[in-house]
């Protein structure tokens, strides 16, 4: 007993410390809201709890998402140990600890929400976007449709499509344009062959930014490109790749020749229709056909000299159809005009007509071979034969159409023919040649034919003339003088008479004398007439004559009497110069001066082509009026143009850059005066001689605050100087504040540009930092002398709606809400403010957490309560339950609808917890236990815990604590009786957090005689407040186990080492009988009662299942676990057995280790014996050995007996010899003559190589010469036997050494 109170006193001793020290709690909020766009490394949140006692606190996280932070053990900080991903993970939970190294851990599970961020740029569905149009597709119609999503969320998953480039680069740049669901639509017009046929539309989709490392970001996505093949539409007529063609072709080509290809193509590249060809219109039908492959052939005989009037060209209209109708449903035809230019062949002989010569159409009809012509007798040489119309005609062209005349006949050398050679076509006349032969009285007719001859081909044709010759008058009229002198103004009118004193005179009389004059052909014969009968020559065409063309007409006038005898005298006309020509001014006139600094000085050179020294060709100069001729003055003789006055470029007109155009007239003094203009281009080169002006005196401009980049104004100045390097203007800015802002100058014209004032793109301005800025702009010219201007600038900074509204901290104070209520309605206001004064607050729901005991149970709290701006309704009461989620939190945010786009419009989350209020709706429950409950009244005391239940209750506060009570205790005996007992137990309470556990006790001793099983009926019932109490009942089953199972162990060590080692002993006895150890006492043995034994150890061996080990199964269970049966002999145990079989085990034990020592002895003489007899056996043989070689020495060799022997051994059958080999026993296969291994020792335990008789054979060994390794075999023995021998009185060797066996020396 006095054991069992020590017990009892330390386990509440140590007990004390434990429930003294209370269990750390957390302080945390029960979520967390992280953006995915945190850092790896940076910290993410902290873990704070308290601890009463002030503890040391190990802080840790656990669960499947643990790894996405790394947690310092000590601090509690939690950092991101893997990056966050709103599109994977939105939401998820990890179970965080505090432990204070005294009580268990303390775990709660956090919510954690991961707040999206623009980190995902657009994405095209597809990137390889291709289609086809119709070049005829109208304006307005869809080409193609792209998606492009962003897995972001609000705003920044909003995708805005651009088009950022179309290619061509040369194509409109409106062409396309794309609208806001990614429809690409058709802006104008599309042409496959004037445009392109081909584009390339560049495209990009970005979304509407949002917030990413809190900077407001956009987002694009890779530009991809969308491929347009524009199909052509046959909608144009074919089109000749020449704009001309023509071909000459030889008239005597054979048929069916190739004369000329024409060739057409579809103007609808992308169709290439086949084109047909037709002659559709021909100046020379059925000359000439056109084949499908557009080559034009002779399809008839072609003749030159039936195109003379068409210039030998036959014209031929040419058609190219496309094979198809075009879109119209009309062929689709061109038509193109070729000239073929027929070429001569000399297919003629020149023959002759019969026609005069200006009415001659050489037809058929005209050809003559026969003519007749008169002539008066004794005609002078070179007179033509009268009434002869003759032509000679060849219709070939060129040196195929020239021909020689001949004459030939008899009367052939009184006359010749002109002309001698004819090129196509002349008049031909025969002129007397000699005219002695010319004889009326000789022969009145005369024959002559006139040869034709081609100068080509020698091919002739010969004409007749018959002449018949006249009586004629002899005398001849004839002219005073040989030469005229005439003259006469140019251009003189017709009718002008130049001369009427010209007269010829004839002595003959009558018709023989009557005298007609005329013009001979010759040059200027048609600008002049004279009258047959007087002789008075006139001009016919005065308009020809011009003196500067031909100052001199040489004519032959002609006098013929009425016998038509004739005579001529020469005229000389001189035409006279009128004023008739226009000065005429040489080169063109560009001057250029610097104004203000040079003068002009020019001289105009002129001349007048009329007849020099005279007042026709005498030149005046006179300067014309204009704008700017007042500054120049012109000398009217020697035309030398100066400038009167400096010149300034600024008094000319900019749009004529500098340049004075001057109109100088250069007149002559002729009558009428005739006269003609120049222009003098003037330039007057740029100075800087202005500067640069401001528009306006000052100016003023505002921007609002908050709006980097921003245009804030537009300056603007202008230089009168006219050069771009003395106008060109630069910008500067100077004044307090200077750096906020940006001037950027840009050209708007020559002399003109504008200072464009900006914010930086990273820079804005604050309203309330600084309200007005002045500024001066400066303006400086780029001339030499840089010339500058200044103005004053002032700029007005204008609020704007930049700062997000707040939620108000006392509006989000915590409600509660009782479950299962049936009141619906507004429960809270949340309330926000905002310092703008136009904001317009939204406030709205952004998520509901569920939360029950601090652990997140979804989303089944998400429809009990609703929001309409900042005011929280039930909307769900009766779904409200307090066991499904006792926590209710409203993650809320205010927005600012008329913030300003550039800034955050939305204050930061804040959270309103609603409390769920428990009612007492549900009766506590048992937690099961697997556990069985065993009672060994031999062990438990009235107090002491036997068995205990846990329950709980889903209700909280009053409504879930717990009381229990035993209503009933019966005892159910192994035979199956039944008994009830009263006050056997009590119970009880205790608790931990929800869990209410009851310990039942034993209230007095229990019978240790009785077998069988305690139930006791435990009820749980809870203590509402309000309402009546929910009740349940359990029965519980108590094991008893009687004295029948107490085991003894006996302990070779003493009580006070055994119950030093208690604790060993019995985790040796658990490991080998899986059992729970009950131990009774320790106590030592009656001297007189020990053997091995000093003490005993009572115990019971009891299973979970209640039932216990006997002695039997004991023993069998821990001689089959080897290392517990070895930890126990450890420990000192000796005997395993009941109480009753103690003495009866130790005198069977006495008796066994008598018996033990006895075999022991006898054993140890045998051996003993075995020993000694083995020594002297082997101690005899090494004596018997040695006594041998002694002998073997010693004996003569003809008194040994030889016999077969056993090298290498000790055996012989000659007694007395025993040379002996160094080699193994075991190698001589002679085992079985030993008795033990000390034979096999013997053998091998000499120790020299030889034995030496004295000592001086030791000396005699060493002067041994080595054997000879040349010489015969010799047995060992034999050699040995033989080497006792006496020799010639020679003393003989004593030892002998066998190198090649190795032996051993006895």
């Amino acid at each position: 007993m006095a054991w069992l109170w020590l017990s009892c006193f330390l386990l509440s001793a140590l007990m004390a410390p434990g429930a003294a020290n209370t269990a750390p709690s957390f302080q945390n909020s029960l979520f967390m809201v992280l953006p995915e766009d945190l850092p790896v490394g940076n910290k993410a949140f902290q873990l704070n709890a308290t601890d009463r006692d002030g503890d040391t606190l190990t802080y840790g996280a656990s669960g499947f998402y643990a790894y996405f932070f790394n947690v310092n053990s000590s601090s509690g900080e939690m950092t991101l140990a893997s990056p966050l991903d709103y599109e994977t993970q939105s939401r998820f939970s990890i179970t965080i600890s505090v432990s204070d190294g005294y009580n268990n851990p303390v775990q709660r599970e956090m919510i954690v929400i991961v707040e999206d961020r623009n980190d995902n740029a657009p994405i095209f569905q597809n990137t390889g976007f291709s289609t086809n149009i119709s070049e005829t597709l109208p304006v307005g119609s869809l080409v193609y449709s792209v998606l492009a999503e962003d897995k972001d969320t609000g705003s920044s998953g909003i995708v805005v499509y651009t088009l950022k480039e179309i290619i061509p680069s040369t194509a409109d740049r409106d062409l396309f344009y794309i609208l806001d669901n990614g429809s690409i639509i058709l802006n104008g017009s599309l042409s496959y062959n004037n445009k392109s046929a081909f584009y390339q539309l560049e495209l990009v989709a970005c979304d509407s930014g949002g917030l990413l490392q809190d900077v407001k970001t956009v987002q694009c996505s890779s530009p991809v490109f969308l491929s347009i093949t524009v199909i052509d539409q046959p909608d144009l007529d074919p089109q000749f790749i020449r704009d001309f063609y023509s071909a000459s072709v030889a008239e005597d080509t054979a048929l069916g020749t190739s004369v000329l290809r024409v060739e057409a193509v579809d103007s609808d590249k992308g169709v290439s229709d086949l084109v047909l060809y037709s002659i559709s219109n021909s100046t020379k039908a059925g000359w000439f056909d056109i084949g499908a492959d557009g080559v034009i052939r002779v399809s008839g005989p072609l003749d030159r000299e039936q195109l003379l009037q068409e210039d030998e060209e036959v014209q031929l209209q040419v058609t190219a159809t496309e094979k198809n109708l075009n879109i119209y449903g009309q062929q689709a035809q061109a038509s193109i005009w070729v000239t073929l230019v027929v070429t001569d062949v000399n297919d003629h002989t020149p023959e002759f007509y019969s026609c005069n010569f200006s009415d001659c159409t050489f037809s058929p009809q005209e050809v003559q071979v026969n003519f007749v012509g008169y002539v008066d007798e004794h005609a002078s040489t070179r007179i033509p034969i009268d009434d002869l119309t003759m032509a000679a005609y060849d219709p070939d062209k060129g040196r195929n159409g020239t021909f020689q005349l001949t004459l030939a006949g008899q009367d052939a050398k009184a006359f010749s023919v002109s002309p001698e050679r004819v090129a196509g076509s002349a008049e031909v006349q025969l002129l007397v040649r000699a005219p002695q032969m010319v004889d009326y009285e000789n022969q009145t007719v005369m024959l002559v034919q006139v040869v034709a001859t081609d100068s080509a081909s020698q091919n002739s044709s010969t004409a007749l003339v018959t002449i018949h010759i006249r009586d004629i008058n002899d005398h001849r009229p004839s002219f005073p003088q040989s030469l005229y002198v005439l003259s006469l103004p140019e251009h003189s009118e017709a009718g002008f008479v130049v001369t009427s004193d010209i007269h010829a005179t004839d002595p003959d009389t009558g018709e023989w004398g009557h005298i007609t004059y005329s013009l001979l052909p010759g040059n200027g014969v048609d600008l002049f007439a004279v009258d047959a009968a007087s002789g008075t020559v006139t001009v016919r065409d005065g308009e020809p004559l011009d003196r500067e063309r031909q100052a001199v007409y040489y004519l032959t006038l002609q006098a013929t009497d009425g016998g038509n005898l004739s005579t001529s005298t020469s005229l000389e006309i001189n035409v006279l110069d009128i004023n008739d020509h226009t000065p005429q001014v040489s080169g063109s006139y560009n001057v250029f001066v610097q104004e203000e600094e040079e003068a002009v000085s020019v001289i105009i050179q002129a001349q007048d082509n009329d007849e020099p020294e005279t007042n026709n060709s005498r030149l005046l100069y006179s300067l014309q009026p204009g704008p700017y001729s007042h500054n120049f003055s012109l000398d009217p003789d020697t035309g030398l143009l100066t400038s009167v006055r400096p010149l300034d470029r600024e008094e000319i007109d900019r749009t004529l850059g500098g340049r004075i155009v001057l109109t100088v007239q250069v007149a002559d003094c002729g009558t009428p005066s005739l006269s003609t203009e120049v222009n003098i281009t003037i330039t007057v080169e740029d100075i800087n001689d202005n500067p640069p002006v401001f528009n306006q005196s000052s100016y003023t401009f505002s921007v609002m605050e908050q709006d980097p980049g921003a245009l804030v104004g537009v300056v603007e100045a202008e230089d009168k100087d006219q050069t771009e390097v003395n106008n060109r203007i630069s910008f500067s800015l100077s004044g307090s504040g200077v750096n906020n802002f940006i001037l950027q100058g840009s050209v708007l014209g020559s002399g003109v540009a504008a200072g464009s004032l900006w914010l930086p793109s990273d820079q804005s301005l604050d309203h309330e930092s600084q309200a007005v800025f002045r500024l001066t702009v400066s303006a400086e010219n780029l001339g030499s002398q840089g010339l500058t201007a200044q103005v004053n600038v002032t700029i007005m900074v204008l609020d704007i709606n930049d700062e997000p509204p707040t939620l108000v901290e006392a509006s989000l104070q915590g409600v509660r809400v009782a479950e299962n209520s049936s009141l619906d309605g507004q429960v809270a206001q949340v309330q926000a403010r905002d310092v703008d004064s136009d904001a317009w607050l939204q406030i709205e729901l952004l998520a509901v957490i569920c939360t029950k005991a601090g652990v997140d149970v979804g989303d089944l709290c998400r429809t009990w309560f609703s929001m309409d701006n900042g005011s929280v309704f039930v909307s769900q009461s009766k779904a409200i339950d307090y066991e499904a989620c006792d926590l209710v939190t409203l993650v809320v945010q205010a927005c600012d609808l008329n913030t300003d786009h550039r800034f955050s419009a939305c204050s930061d989350r804040g959270s309103l917890a609603i409390t769920i209020e428990d009612v007492n709706d549900n009766a506590p429950y048992f937690v099961p236990e697997n556990k069985t409950f065993v009672i060994i009244p031999e062990l438990v005391l009235p107090g002491q815990q036997v068995a205990s239940v846990q329950a709980r209750d889903d209700d909280s506060g009053t409504n879930g604590a717990i009381k229990f009570n035993i209503l009933h205790v019966n005892f159910v005996s192994n035979d199956g009786t039944t008994q009830t007992f009263q006050n056997v137990f009590s119970i009880v309470p205790s608790s931990e957090g929800t869990v209410f556990t009851g310990s039942i006790e034993l209230m007095t001793n229990l019978d240790s005689s009785l077998q069988g099983t305690y139930q006791v009926t435990v009820q749980a019932q809870d203590t509402p407040s309000v309402g009546s109490a929910l009740a349940t009942q359990l029965t519980l089953n108590l094991f008893t186990v009687d004295q029948s199972y107490r085991v003894r162990l006996q302990f070779s060590m003493y009580k006070d080492e055994v119950g030093a080692n208690l604790e060993a002993i019995k985790e040796a006895l658990a490991q080998a009988t899986r059992t729970t150890v009950y131990v009774v006492h320790v106590q030592d043995l009656e001297s007189m009662a020990r053997a091995r034994a000093n003490s005993y150890m009572d115990a019971y061996f009891v299973f979970p299942n209640g039932t216990a080990l006997m002695l039997n199964q004991l023993s069998s269970m821990i001689r089959s676990d080897e290392d517990a049966l070895t930890e126990l002999l450890r420990l000192g145990l000796v005997v395993l057995g009941s109480q009753e079989s103690l003495d009866s085990d130790q005198t069977k034990q006495l008796i066994i280790v008598i018996v033990g020592l006895g075999v022991a002895l006898a054993l140890t003489v045998v051996i003993a014996t075995t020993v000694f007899v083995c020594v002297r056996k082997s101690h005899q043989r090494k004596l018997r050995a040695m006594k041998a070689a002694k002998e073997a020495r010693q004996t003569a060799a003809g008194v040994m007996s030889f016999g077969s022997a056993i090298p290498g051994t000790n055996i012989y059958k000659t007694e007395k010899a025993n040379p002996m080999l160094n080699l193994s026993a075991n190698d001589l296969g002679l085992e079985y003559l030993s008795s033990n291994d000390l034979d096999h020792v013997s053998l091998n335990s000499l120790d020299d190589n030889s034995v030496d008789l004295d000592k001086d054979s030791q000396d005699k060994k060493q002067e041994l010469p080595p054997p000879n390794p040349q010489g015969p075999y010799t047995e060992p023995l034999s050699m040995l036997l033989s080497a006792s021998q006496p020799t010639g009185g020679q003393q003989q060797n004593l030892c002998f050494t066998n190198d090649g066996l190795d032996t051993t020396d006895l």
